[in-house]
């Protein structure tokens, strides 16, 4: 059954590749974003679709629309960009939150908050079960979004509480793929980056620390079933991929994947920066029936082509203007 559906952050990274199987789906989407980091040649290609539209709004305002869904995507996720301005971040996160509850409230419609992996903090448990209520410094440089993210699963579970909106609550772990912001700081956006400009690739810390890296095509069918899935079962749900590398290991990676001799460099680790990251997903195995299927290297491969050509389009843009 075709539902209008409002994805909030949704010319960024993840929200527009969710717009785009929504709309595969069938649905109408209202894409909502403040393009502070979501970019509006995302969601181009998709304007011409007479089930899609793009409205310019920043959630930290209330919005009146009439929708059935609501992914709240909307906060900027890398921490070169949420440090820009800590303050805004926090609003995004908790009034924003507020507002598109608020919104929910008052059509009945679900609401799906993408929260994080960053909710564990520095864990001290490994893997991190959602069960683990996280090691966090609430009052450091990155606390504008472990923080934020924390307050609004709060508010989500209390909404459902007093209010009986109907909630989903997602932990998203590292997610990759095409259409990342190749300023964004991320690592594997960082790396890739350097790589084919042949610049140094910069390693903060020795390098020995973990991630997990799950492709984003995987994401999205998580929180899609995630959003559609039973009443009652509201989460928190950790979606990630499993598969556990070292930054260093990421590295030789890309290094290998695209012939690239640049070398590797190291710098301090930025404080409160995790030492380990990898995601239990045993509750979404058991509850969604999903498992990311995309192993790194594919992954990494569709992710390398596109910056391919993103660099390439802006070298002939430059030169064209020259």
């Amino acid at each position: 059954m075709s539902k209008r559906i409002l994805v909030t952050g949704g010319a960024g990274f993840i929200g527009s590749h969710l717009c785009e199987r929504l709309l595969e789906s069938g649905h109408e989407v209202l894409c909502v974003d403040n393009f502070f980091t979501g970019r509006r040649k995302n969601v181009a290609h998709l304007l011409s679709n007479p089930l899609f539209e793009l409205m310019r709004h920043d959630v930290t305002f209330p919005l009146y629309v009439e929708v059935d869904q609501i992914y709240n995507l909307a906060c900027p996720a890398s921490p070169v960009h949420y440090q820009y301005d800590p303050v805004q971040t926090t609003k995004t996160s908790v009034h924003g939150a507020i507002n598109m509850l608020g919104l929910a409230k008052r059509t009945g419609a679900r609401i799906l908050q993408a929260s994080t992996s960053e909710v564990y903090g520095d864990p001290s448990v490994h893997p991190q079960p959602e069960g683990y209520w996280g090691n966090v410094n609430p009052i450091g440089p990155r606390s504008c979004y472990d923080e934020g993210k924390r307050c609004a699963e709060t508010l989500f579970f209390d909404y459902h509480r007093q209010h009986g909106v109907s909630i989903k609550v997602v932990r998203i772990f590292n997610t990759y793929g095409p259409k990342m912001h190749p300023n964004d700081g991320r690592v594997v956006s960082n790396f890739i980056v350097q790589a084919l400009r042949g610049e140094p690739i910069t390693i903060y810390g020795d390098g020995s620390q973990t991630r997990s890296f799950c492709y984003v095509d995987d994401l999205v069918e998580a929180i899609i079933r995630m959003m559609n899935s039973e009443e009652g079962f509201n989460g928190p749900v950790n979606i990630g991929n499993p598969g556990e590398f070292s930054i260093r290991e990421l590295a030789e990676k890309v290094l290998a994947h695209i012939g690239s001799e640049s070398e590797i460099i190291y710098k301090s680790l930025p404080q409160d920066d995790p030492l380990q990251r990898k995601p239990d997903i045993s509750l979404a195995q058991d509850r969604l029936g999903w498992q990311p299927t995309i192993p790194l290297e594919q992954g990494l491969g569709m992710t390398v082509d596109y910056f391919h050509r993103l660099l390439s389009d802006d070298v002939q843009a430059k030169v064209g203007a020259a």
